[in-house]
């Protein structure tokens, strides 16, 4: 009778242990959920601290070239993404298009087809009628053109990334004038006003530092993107070109 009762004790409490199980992680995730957003709350908290303690009139055209150079950096992003496309399967359907339809057909595919490779193929083919030469005319002259939408935007992002730097460096040279300002109307060397001014001052080469960093990693990155869409169409190109010359040696 007693290891009876002691059996149902003991499935009673493993009963209990399982049930506990899926609160005790609930709690455990609700409190690794509050911590986080704590920790967010706190850096939100400290970053506003640090921007008013640098100085909003020297931080605020800092912040500006943020913003504006991460606009443009998304912006270029999107569409540098939506400009990659498959360029062999591009070439495969022209070429299957040729073939069946002959330049219309084929201007046709490139017409239905998004990207700057599908621009530089439908302005070839366009002048296939005028001979191989004007095709590679066109294809260098319309490439360029291409180029220029792709890198549209990236000198501005340069300017930010320079232009941050050099702004946080003069809101500090402003601020230790203004430092030293305090310690001439004090007539007394404080060590609490030379730091609090100096504190005042590099923040804002901190935060121009940050910007450049950030504008600069997003900056490499769109240059990378841009340099291979560029080989890809310099590629694409002179597949079109021996396209053509085999479609008309085909042709007689």
């Amino acid at each position: 009778m007693a290891r009876k009762i002691l059996s149902i004790g003991m499935l009673a409490l493993l009963f209990l242990g399982l049930l506990s199980t899926p609160l005790l992680a609930q709690e455990a995730g609700n409190a690794a959920e509050a911590a986080a957003a704590a920790g967010d709350a706190a850096g939100h908290q400290m970053f506003k601290q640090r921007f008013i303690e640098g100085s909003p009139q020297w931080m605020a055209p800092v912040l500006i070239c943020l913003i504006l150079g991460l606009a443009i950096c998304i912006e270029r992003i999107i569409y540098l993404n939506m400009a990659t496309s498959n360029t062999d399967k591009l070439l495969s359907s022209v070429e299957d298009a040729l073939k069946s339809g002959g330049s219309d057909a084929a201007k046709e595919v490139c017409r239905n087809t998004k990207g700057p490779v599908a621009g530089i193929f439908y302005q070839g083919l366009d002048r296939a009628h005028e001979g191989v030469d004007m095709v590679e005319k066109s294809v260098i002259a319309y490439g360029g053109v291409e180029v220029g939408r792709l890198e549209r935007g990236l000198s501005w992002v340069g300017l930010f990334i320079a232009l941050a730097p050099m702004l946080g460096f003069l809101g500090t040279v402003i601020g230790m004038i203004e430092a030293f300002d305090q310690i001439a109307q004090a007539n007394n060397i404080s060590p609490a006003i030379v730091a609090g001014g100096i504190k005042v001052a590099l923040l804002t080469t901190v935060f121009g530092l940050i910007t450049a960093i950030i504008l600069q990693i997003f900056y490499n990155y769109l240059v990378s993107k841009i340099e291979s869409l560029t080989g890809q169409m310099e590629e694409a190109s002179i597949g079109l070109v021996d396209l053509l010359v085999k479609d008309k040696m085909a042709r007689g």
